[in-house]
Formats: structure tokens, C-alpha cells, sequence
């Protein structure tokens, strides 16, 4: 249905100013899914050449080509991470995947904050569940580093036995794994960042991970409405334990940067430019609390200063996918000459000498964008 709806869009080069000025007047969903479709038929650019060598580096013993991903959420169903990989991303990440299928939240569910750049989604971990994404990524060579996002059905009654699930699931063909407690639009879902219930869960994971026949890194993905006292007992629960690395942050239930803009009372996770300011504080308090456990940083990257700012702050790679929505899929390129030019103008080699060089003053809320 929607590709015949939507076949004069999909005609036009799918980067052009003209279509994502079309886009962004379409319904936000039905604009994502003319997207996907878009990529599922060739239409999105290819990168022209290779990556800078300043941009290689690596996490959790992965090689990245560069170290920008795009963030789950875009490609639900494992649909185009081979597009993906393509247009240049150094690393893709499939996902939320839940066990079963499921709906997600009623429509409308996706709002756009068009002012401050930012979105509001309650999507509900909307997904065709583990066999189908498990189908289209079994023998997959996608290009660059795959990562799975795995999260729990809404109606389970046992949501750390639907993480155990995911990772048996998918360890075979993840190069990473993403245990996802922190989405707001699952109900009860971030009480799995408590103290007991995260090293119950913990301990699950890496069990099962320990029964797999590859030893594939697992990520836990965290929110950015913890507080310190919540950042240190989390620190303490998984400097205990042999996870891999974390990913900060998830969306926002907080509203303070767009109060009083359209959409900005929908209830759900904010994303964006927006979410930029408390995710990269909560990044470099989390970096003081993990020492070089690494971490991927997400969570209101825009620009090429943006992206400067949050390795930074701390991170060892970073992801994308809200600010796509406005600046267009040729914002990739315009971050990757960014990190580059900013690598050099520092006379450093590589974009990982850039990491924690101004973690203390985000940290202490010193600094800002």
C-alpha cells in the first residue's frame, strides 16, 4: 500500500532538498516508511570511495571503516542495512527485535518537534519479530559492523527471558548485541536498570551469550533520565560483570527544551537536536564512572560540531537517526569531513585521540551546544 501510494516520491533522488522538503510534509510514519522503501529499491546514494584513515577505529575488538552508525529504530526489521552500509555508514543497528511480533502503540505515534528539530515517538517496540529479522539476516553480508537491538514483548511476563531469547537468537549473525531496557514506551521496561533487577538481567544475558557459539559483544543501551546515584549503582552492577560496552542514550520522557512547541505534549521518548545537551552530560558522567569500558554515544548528533562534541565528551563511536529527518541522509558525509578536518586541526591521527578530551566539563554541566 504504501509503495503504490508513494511511487511518484520514490522516482525523485532521495537525497534532494525537494524531496525531503516532501517528506517532511508527509505524516512522520508514512515518511518513514517511504524511506525504507526507497532504500529497499536502490535509490539511496552510494559513498563515493573509501573512508579517511583518520576515521578507522575500533569497538569492542570490532574494525570500523569510520565510527558513525545509524541508531536503531530506523530499520526495525533488518530491511536495508546493506543500503545503509552503502550510503557509508561504518556500523548499522537493526532493531528493537522482540520475540514475538507486535503492533506497537496505536497511530498517530510519531510526532515531529519541527521548530527545535526534534521528534516524539511512542512506537512500542513496533517489529515482525526474531524469525523474520532472523531470516533476512542469516547469510547477510552487509558491508559494515551489524549490530541487533533485542528488547522484550509488551505483554511478557518474563522480560529478561525475552532478552535471553534475543541473544541466543542472534549471536550468530550480530558482529554486536544491544540489551534495550531504556525505552520509555515499553511500561516497566526501564525498572530493568535498577540495581537487582539489571544484575539479574546481566547475569541472563551473558550466560547465554557464555552457550553461543561465537563470542559476540553485548552493548547495554541506557537512558538519559538517571540521576548520578542511579549512574553509579549501573557503573558498579557492570564493572562487575564482562559486558562489552554501552550505548548512551536512549530517548527522553523530559520536555524541557521544547516546552510550549507543537507536539511537545505527545507522550513518548524526545529525540533530536533537542536531546543533545542531556545525553552528551549523561555520557561523560557515565565515561567518569566506567573508566574506558567503551561507549557509544547517541542522542541529538546534527552537525559536524555536534559530532565533534560528543566524542569529546566521551564516546567511541556514535550513531545517528532523528536529526536525518532534517538534515537529509547527506548530513553522513558532512560529519565524517567534519571529524576529519577537526582530527587534523588538532595534529591527532585518528578520530579516537579525540575521545574524553572534555568529559569533566560535561560532566559537571560546564559545557554546552
Amino acid at each position: 500500500m504504501i509503495l503504490s501510494r508513494l511511487s511518484p516520491l520514490l522516482r525523485m533522488p532521495l537525497v534532494s532538498g525537494l524531496t525531503r522538503d516532501a517528506l517532511l510534509k508527509m505524516d512522520p510514519e508514512i515518511a518513514h516508511g517511504a524511506t525504507i522503501a526507497a532504500l529497499r529499491l536502490g535509490l539511496a546514494p552510494e559513498q563515493d570511495g573509501v573512508d579517511p584513515p583518520e576515521l578507522r577505529t575500533t569497538l569492542c575488538g570490532l574494525d570500523l571503516t569510520n565510527p558513525i552508525g545509524m541508531a536503531a529504530g530506523f530499520d526495525k526489521n533488518a530491511e536495508v542495512p546493506k543500503p545503509l552500509a552503502r550510503m557509508g555508514f561504518g556500523m548499522v543497528e537493526v532493531g528493537t527485535v522482540t520475540p514475538r511480533p507486535q503492533e506497537g502503540n496505536p497511530r498517530p505515534r510519531l510526532f515531529r518537534v519541527a521548530p527545535a528539530e526534534g521528534v516524539v515517538n511512542r512506537m512500542g517496540f513496533n517489529n515482525e519479530g526474531h524469525d523474520e529479522v532472523f531470516a533476512r539476516l542469516k547469510g547477510a553480508h552487509v558491508g559494515a559492523i551489524l549490530g541487533v537491538n533485542i528488547g522484550a514483548n509488551k505483554d511478557s511476563e518474563d522480560f529478561v527471558a525475552d532478552y535471553v531469547k534475543g541473544v541466543a537468537r542472534f549471536a550468530e549473525v550480530a558482529d554486536y548485541l544491544t540489551i534495550n531496557v531504556s525505552s520509555p514506551n515499553t511500561p516497566g521496561l526501564r525498572n530493568l536498570q535498577a540495581d537487582e533487577a539489571l544484575t539479574r538481567l546481566l547475569a541472563a544475558v551473558l550466560k547465554a551469550r557464555s552457550k553461543a557459539s561465537v563470542r559476540v559483544p553485548v552493548l547495554l543501551k541506557l537512558a538519559p533520565d538517571l540521576d548520578e546515584r542511579q549512574l553509579d549503582d549501573i557503573a558498579r552492577v557492570v564493572l562487575a560483570t564482562d559486558l562489552d560496552g554501552l550505548i548512551v542514550s536512549n530517548t527522553t520522557i523530559s520536555r524541557d527544551p521544547v516546552l510550549g512547541m507543537e507536539n511537545a505534549t505527545e507522550t513518548g521518548g524526545l529525540s533530536g537536536k533537542p536531546l543533545f545537551n542531556l545525553s552528551t552530560q549523561k555520557l561523560a558522567q557515565v565515561r567518569q564512572r566506567v573508566g574506558r569500558l567503551p561507549i557509544i554515544g547517541v542522542g541529538g548528533v546534527h552537525s559536524p560540531e555536534s559530532a565533534v562534541a560528543k566524542f569529546e565528551a566521551g564516546a567511541d563511536a556514535i550513531q545517528l537517526y532523528s536529526a536525518l529527518v532534517f538534515g537529509g541522509l547527506d548530513l553522513l558525509d558532512r560529519i565524517k569531513r567534519g571529524l576529519v578536518a577537526a582530527v587534523r586541526s588538532k595534529g591527532l591521527r585518528s578520530v579516537s585521540e579525540l575521545s574524553g578530551k572534555t568529559t569533566v566539563e560535561w560532566a559537571a554541566g560546564k559545557a554546552s551546544l
